[in-house]
């Protein structure tokens, strides 16, 4: 994957095995894990990466959000597969790190994969999986124009599905 995003902040670029310490970074911050998952051990972070590094297909894939200032790594969006309730769906995924929240970074990202997967990608709906308490993550979907769907049971958690079509 090959993919250039550029937003007003940020820069976007597929994953590299050399960005692993920024992604431990991200999955042993209990903030950030907090509606995620459980906080991953090094070892689990690494996994997780190789696999992300093979999903990489069809520009489709996580991407490293990079400040266009200042070249600093502030968290990763994109989107990628996701099976929820049987059915395959496309989701928008966006994780920051704790000292960039609450400055809009989290819409400008999601904005920017919302056009890029219905513009390039030529998808016709998107999806964002949010736990019910995560409000930050709930604001961002209704500010890129998704609406709650449904709520459904997804790896064992009770969540809400945003979605827009294009």
């Amino acid at each position: 994957m090959s993919l250039l995003i550029e937003t007003e902040r940020l820069r976007f670029r597929p994953y590299k095995e050399k960005d692993l310490p920024f992604l431990i970074s991200l999955c042993s911050d209990p903030q950030v894990m907090r509606y995620i998952g459980k906080v991953k051990t090094p070892e689990e972070t690494e996994e997780m990466l190789q696999k992300w590094l093979n999903a990489q297909k069809g520009g489709m894939g996580i991407c490293l959000a990079i400040d266009r200032k200042s070249g600093e790594k502030v968290g990763h969006s994109g989107v990628i597969e996701q099976i929820v309730d049987g059915r395959i769906e496309a989701e928008i995924g966006y994780w920051l790190l704790p000292k960039y929240w609450g400055k809009g970074l989290g819409t400008e990202m999601a904005a920017a994969f919302r056009d890029y997967a219905f513009e390039t990608l030529k998808l016709q709906r998107l999806i964002s999986i949010i736990q019910p308490g995560n409000k930050a993550s709930i604001k961002v979907a209704r500010k890129i124009g998704m609406e709650k769907e449904k709520e459904t049971v997804f790896r064992m958690t009770l969540v809400h599905i945003y979605a827009i079509k294009r």
